[in-house]
């Protein structure tokens, strides 16, 4: 016989009245403990039938009655009448003073699971951020998450919405070029990280995503929480597969991950809730990436640098565009420009890749940009573009001689023909070009002209700065961001007029900037910013800035903030519309309708969250506001009343 373990599951006996029942733990056992005649027993909490909760029944004509379904117990020794042989396991129970114990057998160790297995692999190969909701078919992967997570090994956010969690995962890749997970139940948990792990997609950001499926008895008849995953996510994912008892459990996480690293996509995988709960196979351990990843420092072929070489010894203005995807070979790139002594214009996706304040550095193209990128684009005789696509709100021109660097094969000449497409990665084509140019070209130096359209734009910014209106312009609070935002911060923007806004008056110096990129999700900004935190912020500043509308979406993480200390500074721009919808109805000439939103003070939202919150109103009050949530140490949130018009 096991040796027994007492616990205390009761303080008081007078905290379970006579002829009432509760739900107690001991141990890792659920009980139901009843109170019957003076008498205090402890019963399974699991009916025999569905597994109902008895603490939450109620004793009834002197029978324990099970909530689900009706069915009746002896409250004291849970025999089921009528001689049926669906009784209930009692344990032992002993009263000293006042307080109630309980005796359970002592548990043995806890034996290995599919799902410790698979979560292992998972950390293995480096995945050990999570984001996500624990819930009733994924607690066997929580479980195995929450054993990594005691060995220092993983940490887990709970967040409020599954989409945030998507999101946040989506934010840290974007970051750090590596995927986090985010994690739902079956059905609707998983289905709420749909549109997260789509901006992953479209953005080219690797984002693992893990859900909990219903029993697979109950698959097909309609059951609770019944989606097919699998089928529901294969528009958005690479890899996307059900985990089975009889999976390679191990090989099916490392494919997974392996996917997500080198297609830089998303990947899925859902473990029915009986396959997570299983025990490990014998022979099954877990998985490292050991010689499981080649190097990626591919070099272009020799017939296509022949003719990138021919286009840049003919130039004489050259224009070098950066896309988000060249984001971490910014140093050789820039070295290069310093060479051609030529411009350096980002797509926006690329905001910050290169310093406003950079003698070669001209900003934002297109239609959230700056009139420095696309004068020099239109006076040029060659764009070198790096990273990006040519998608149509990018605002590349295709009128121009293009050479094209991109370890993508698909993304090169995706939209159009370009002269040149060199395939390689970004950093050891640029070797080969150096060493084929560095003694040959013959280009303009365009510093001269960099600074004299820097000068016409700032005159124009001071300008703006003047307009007033019936709240303060946008151009003022980015001008304020300016001044005391940190230069190393790292920057997470939504959409809609707020970030037409920063990408044409915000200046960036060596911040790094995050947005929902091509699917431009709003919402977006509060949660990545959280991706962010994850991934730098015991290094780095992380700031957020929204619309009142997109903050509006995800609202409630501000409690997941203050739950981890995430020291994030969020700034709002309310004008209590959808701008940049109303300004879009006006230009297609139909009438302006259901654009107005009444919004709470989120300044003292964020304070009933616990977290700083700050509103302004007025222009002298903008910079010391701004000061104050940078100096606050936690999450801090500044309102800022705008008006409409003036972005």
């Amino acid at each position: 016989m096991k040796k027994q373990k007492w616990y205390k599951v009761l303080d008081d006996r007078k905290m379970l009245p006579d002829g009432r029942v509760q739900t107690v733990t001991a141990g890792h056992q659920g009980i139901c403990l009843t109170h019957y005649k003076g008498k205090f027993s402890a019963l399974d909490n699991k009916c025999p039938h569905q597994g109902g909760p008895l603490g939450e029944g109620s004793i009834e004509n002197g029978m324990l009655r099970c909530p689900w379904h009706g069915w009746d117990f002896d409250p004291c020794n849970g025999q089921s009448p009528g001689g049926f042989d669906d009784g209930i396991k009692n344990f032992e129970v002993k009263e000293e003073g006042e307080a109630i114990y309980v005796a359970i057998p002592e548990e043995e160790p806890h034996k290995e699971t599919i799902s410790d297995v698979m979560i292992e692999t998972m950390v293995n190969w480096g995945v050990d951020t999570v984001f996500g909701m624990v819930g009733h078919s994924n607690l066997a992967v929580a479980d195995a998450m929450r054993r990594q997570e005691e060995k220092g090994k993983l940490q887990f956010f709970g967040i409020r919405h599954e989409g945030a969690a998507a999101f946040a995962a989506s934010g840290y890749a974007k970051l750090t070029g590596k995927p986090a997970a985010c994690f739902g139940i079956a059905g609707p948990g998983a289905t709420n990280m749909f549109t997260g792990m789509w901006d992953a997609k479209v953005d080219r950001a690797p984002l693992l995503a893990l859900s909990g499926q219903i029993n697979t008895q109950v698959v097909g008849t309609g059951a609770f929480q019944e989606v097919d995953l699998v089928k529901a996510f294969d528009s958005v994912t690479q890899f996307n597969h059900a985990v089975h008892l009889n999976s390679n459990h191990s090989e099916l996480m490392s494919l997974a991950i392996k996917t997500a690293l080198i297609k830089r996509d998303v990947v899925h995988l859902t473990f029915p809730d009986e396959v997570a709960f299983t025990e490990k196979p014998e022979n099954a351990k877990a998985q490292t990436p050991e010689n499981r990843i080649t190097p990626f420092n591919i070099s272009p072929p020799k017939e296509m640098v022949d003719e990138a070489v021919n286009l840049l010894n003919k130039a004489k203005r050259p224009v070098i565009i950066v896309g988000h995807g060249a984001r971490f070979q910014m140093d050789a790139i820039i070295a290069y420009a310093e060479l051609l002594n030529c411009p350096i214009i980002t797509t926006f996706k690329g905001k910050g890749l290169i310093a406003d304040n950079h003698p070669l550095g001209c900003g934002v193209l297109g239609r959230s940009g700056t009139p420095i990128a696309s004068w020099f684009m239109n006076e040029s005789d060659l764009l070198l573009v790096f990273g990006a696509s040519f998608s149509n709100h990018t605002g590349i021109t295709p009128k121009k001689p293009i050479i094209q660097v991109d370890f993508d094969p698909m993304a090169l000449s995706k939209h159009h023909k370009v002269d040149v497409a060199l395939w390689g990665e970004i950093s050891e084509t640029l070797k080969v070009i150096i060493a084929q140019t560095k003694h040959t070209i013959n280009t303009t130096n365009q510093r001269i002209e960099i600074e004299e359209r820097w000068s016409l734009w700032k005159e124009e910014k001071v300008s703006r700065l003047k307009d007033c209106g019936d709240g303060l312009s946008s151009i003022s609070v980015f001008d304020a961001m300016n001044k005391i935002t940190p230069k190393d911060a790292v920057i997470a923007v939504d959409v809609g007029n707020n970030t037409y806004s920063f990408g044409r008056y915000f200046e960036p110096t060596s911040q790094s900037i995050l947005m929902s990129g091509y699917l431009g999700s709003i919402g977006f900004a509060l949660p990545a910013a959280m991706g962010a935190w994850a991934a730098e912020g015991d290094k780095r500043p992380i700031w957020s800035v929204s619309g009142d509308a997109g903050l509006g979406q995800y609202l409630a993480e501000i409690n997941t903030l203050v739950k981890y200390n995430m020291n994030i500074k969020h700034i709002v721009l309310n004008n209590s519309e959808l701008g940049k919808i109303s300004k879009e109805q006006r230009a297609a000439e139909v009438d302006v309708w259901q654009t107005s939103l009444t919004n709470p003070s989120f300044a003292k939202y964020a304070e009933n969250c616990g977290a700083l919150g700050i509103r302004v109103e007025k222009l002298e009050d903008l910079i010391p506001a701004m000061k104050k949530l940078n100096e606050h140490n936690g999450p801090a949130l500044l309102e800022v009343i705008t008006d409409v018009n003036l972005i």
